[in-house]
């Protein structure tokens, strides 16, 4: 029996490059085990020059070895999931007896992405910024009991009464209080059945597969979606996801003991990145925001939407790492740093003219701070596809002992670039 279970979790409000370290940390691990969100998130990977991308299915389904698992945690669009998967059959990617889904997994219907768009149509300029899939409100029911699971979907009859509850529900608000279309009970059931159907041989209890494996002494990787910042009890409320990013969902979605995992990797973007409205203290937008932006390629890979950019804000992810128990660091998109001849990071914030070392829980506080940077000589060279720490210019090697200092946890990963083996390896989970 091992306790070789490594979470890879974001700290930032995601997009920090998780999906490429998790198929990178994969060439170790049996199995990767996706834990919660929805196909709001999407995990870009470039692999021999082309280009994935995932939203609900594990990155380590392309690797050969790895067996993939969707928990109960995910909120799932049976569409979108068939549609990733004829992705992955059309690019020839075998993954028979490798892909497994919870039946405890709660079902996103259409009427769930009618109420998003509703909702933040009506808010409008205080919209909070969500993807539009329906993601919210299909956590909404599942807390509220009344959540149509995948298990609700093999009986028939059953399926029809709970669709007709919850659908009747859905279309009276959306009729009387956003004054908009109704959606089409009948036609739900019809799709449903329809996407079904062919997903059924994936369907399995999950938790009780992933606590054999456990038993056995696999070595299991545990992927997030999103980031610390977006979780829903500790990230900037209201400006959050539905779910729990942190290890605290990994938990609950999946039952495991916590005293199991050993490794626990935060994965850190060299700079800022946030999609959506909310407070950004270190946001820029100015020329070097712009640099960043483009040089980043920063647009979501859900959305398309372009990505506000701002310099790196160690504050909140003091807070991150210390929620998540991180012990190894992975610092990625160095790369877009270089060239810059002078680089800050936020360090602490004034607040009504007080300095202050930590980030207020309450958005209205936190958008009313102001950032304290400390400066850093940037680097001309090329950082590029390295995979050798010693071969890092000298002024990006003193950026990362910062970080490292700062947060007072090894930086044990430094991603170098989009492909699979751009990565300087310190000290690498699963030894």
């Amino acid at each position: 029996m091992t306790d070789k279970l490594c979470l890879v979790t974001g700290l930032q409000w995601g997009d920090e490059g998780k999906g490429a370290i998790v198929d990178f940390l994969a060439h170790d691990v049996s199995v990767v085990v996706r834990f919660q969100g929805g196909h709001n998130a999407g995990h870009t990977l470039i692999i021999d020059g082309k280009k994935t991308v995932l939203h609900l299915i594990p990155s380590g389904i392309l690797r050969d070895q790895v067996e993939c698992l969707i928990s109960g945690g995910v909120v799932v669009s049976l569409p979108d999931l068939q549609h990733e998967i004829t992705q992955l059959n059309d690019a020839e990617v075998s993954f028979a007896d490798r892909l497994y889904i919870s039946m405890n997994c709660p079902i996103i219907l259409s009427s769930h992405k009618s109420l998003d768009l509703a909702r933040e149509k009506a808010k409008g300029k205080d919209a909070i910024g969500t993807t539009g899939r329906g993601i919210g409100p299909a956590y909404e029911d599942k807390i509220g009991r009344r959540a149509i699971k995948i298990f609700d979907t093999l009986n028939p009859d059953r399926l029809r009464d709970k669709l007709e509850d919850l659908m009747d529900w859905h279309n009276f608000q959306l009729k009387h209080y956003y004054h908009d279309v109704v959606c089409d009970v009948s036609k739900e059931y019809d799709n449903i059945l329809k996407y079904v159907e062919p997903l059924k041989p994936y369907f399995v209890d999950t938790n009780q597969r992933l606590l054999k494996h456990i038993e056995s002494g696999k070595k299991i990787l545990f992927e997030g979606a999103q980031g610390s910042m977006l979780d829903i009890d500790l990230g900037t409320y209201p400006y959050v996801t539905s779910s729990n990013t942190t290890i605290a969902g990994l938990l609950s979605s999946t039952g495991l003991n916590p005293k199991k995992i050993n490794d626990i990797v935060g994965i850190l973007k060299a700079y800022t990145t946030r999609v959506g409205g909310g407070p950004f203290p270190s946001e820029l937008h100015d020329d070097d925001g712009k640099f960043l932006a483009e040089k980043g390629n920063e647009f979501g890979s859900t959305t398309g939407r372009a990505r506000r950019c701002g310099w790196l804000d160690l504050v909140p992810i003091k807070s991150a790492v210390m929620a998540n128990a991180v012990n190894h660091i992975c610092l990625t998109k160095i790369d877009v740093l270089d060239g810059m001849s002078e680089i800050k990071i936020c360090t602490g914030y004034r607040l009504n003219g007080e300095l202050i070392d930590y980030a207020p829980t309450l958005s209205d506080i936190y958008s009313n701070c102001q950032p304290v940077y400390q400066s850093f000589p940037g680097w001309s060279e090329k950082t590029v596809g390295l995979q050798e720490f010693d071969r890092l210019p000298r002024n990006a090697k003193d950026y990362i002992n910062f970080i490292q200092s700062y947060l007072n946890v090894k930086v044990s990963l430094v991603s170098t670039g989009p492909e699979r083996d751009a990565v300087i390896v310190i000290d690498r989970p699963f030894k």
